[in-house]
């Protein structure tokens, strides 16, 4: 037997006696001398084989039978029962960094100047850094007029996620751009963070905006010893933006206004707090310089003298064979009901 076995919730293993009560019961109403004229007065005639364990005068096949059910049930308690053995004690750690995200979502960010569109894009972007920011804390802003919190900072990086694909022009009503109330947003969010962790802000954006309380902020940050990031999403050539109901978003003089990459703007604002500006491509290669540049300062501190075992688990390679074994007798049950007895 492995080193350290044992069960994680050993009261599963109650349901093997199942087992041995079946088959006393089934022993009992073999025993039995079946009154099949009185079962019929009481029961449906294609109920009798289970009731008297007979069918058409000829006994059913106890021993096929009871494997059929006794072996994937047993598979299946035993690994409901966390068999578990070989362990290793790791040493408990606390996230060194802290980052806001901020994502723009005004209605520039559907343009298809890069594919499939700059919110698209965006949210890939956000995607590869959240399967690599296993040492982060992370939060979710979103923003276009005003500023919403899809996710505080945490290290459940997969709610994050959830709330990442919901994101889109569609949840504001008044459209525009105005990064300001929500870079202000994420600096009160990493307010409340340890003092002692890297706080970073990163914008991802298009840049084509124009908020003149944006400087203020970026002031603000940098006497907090707060980072700005910018990642930029779109081309200098850019595109129409779409309007909300279909067609083209038009000016006060009816010309379809047109959006493009404002890199100078992003870039100028990540400098001013000693962050760094990187341009959306289809490489990881943005994603993971703006990650190597927010942990940098950051380490990861132990949490005291804290360890935690973890236990290796291969609850699977029971699981597995049961599920496998039901979906053959299944089968081959439906086959023998459109085919007959010669499968």
């Amino acid at each position: 037997m492995p080193e350290g076995f044992h069960f994680a919730a050993p009261l599963w293993l109650l349901g093997l006696l199942l087992i041995p009560a079946a088959a006393a019961w089934q022993a009992i109403a073999r025993g039995r001398a079946p009154n099949t004229g009185r079962e019929r007065d009481y029961a449906d005639a294609a109920l009798l084989p289970h009731l008297s364990a007979i069918s058409s005068g000829q006994r059913v096949p106890l021993t096929r039978r009871f494997i059929g059910w006794a072996v994937p049930w047993s598979l299946m308690i035993v690994a409901a029962a966390g068999p578990r053995w070989g362990f290793e004690d790791v040493r408990v750690f606390e996230a060194g960094a802290d980052l806001a995200v901020v994502l723009d979502i005004s209605r520039s960010m559907d343009i298809p100047d890069v594919s499939p569109s700059r919110l698209a894009r965006a949210r890939q972007e956000i995607q590869d850094l959240l399967d690599k920011a296993r040492e982060l804390r992370v939060g979710l802003i979103a923003f276009a007029t005003v500023a919403h919190v899809a996710s505080p900072i945490t290290d459940d990086l997969e709610a994050v996620r959830r709330q990442l694909h919901a994101l889109g022009p569609d949840l504001v009503r008044l459209q525009g751009s105005r990064p300001a109330n929500a870079v202000a947003r994420a600096r009160q969010l990493l307010a409340a963070q340890p003092k002692d962790s890297e706080h970073s802000i990163l914008l991802v954006s298009d840049g084509d905006f124009q908020d003149l309380e944006l400087e203020r902020e970026v002031d603000a940050l940098k006497e907090s010893g707060i980072r700005l990031h910018t990642l930029g999403i779109g081309t200098e050539t850019g595109g129409p933006v779409p309007g909300p109901y279909g067609g083209l978003m038009p000016d006060r003089s009816g010309v379809p206004v047109r959006s493009r990459l404002n890199a100078g703007l992003l870039e100028t604002l990540a400098t001013r707090t000693g962050g760094v500006y990187r341009l959306a491509d289809y490489r990881r290669a943005d994603v993971d310089d703006i990650l190597d540049t927010v942990l940098r300062n950051a380490r990861a501190r132990p949490s005291g003298d804290e360890r935690t075992r973890v236990w290796r688990e291969p609850f699977w390679w029971l699981a597995g064979p049961a599920a496998l074994w039901l979906l053959f007798a299944f089968r081959r049950r439906t086959l023998l009901q459109r085919y007959g007895s010669s499968i």
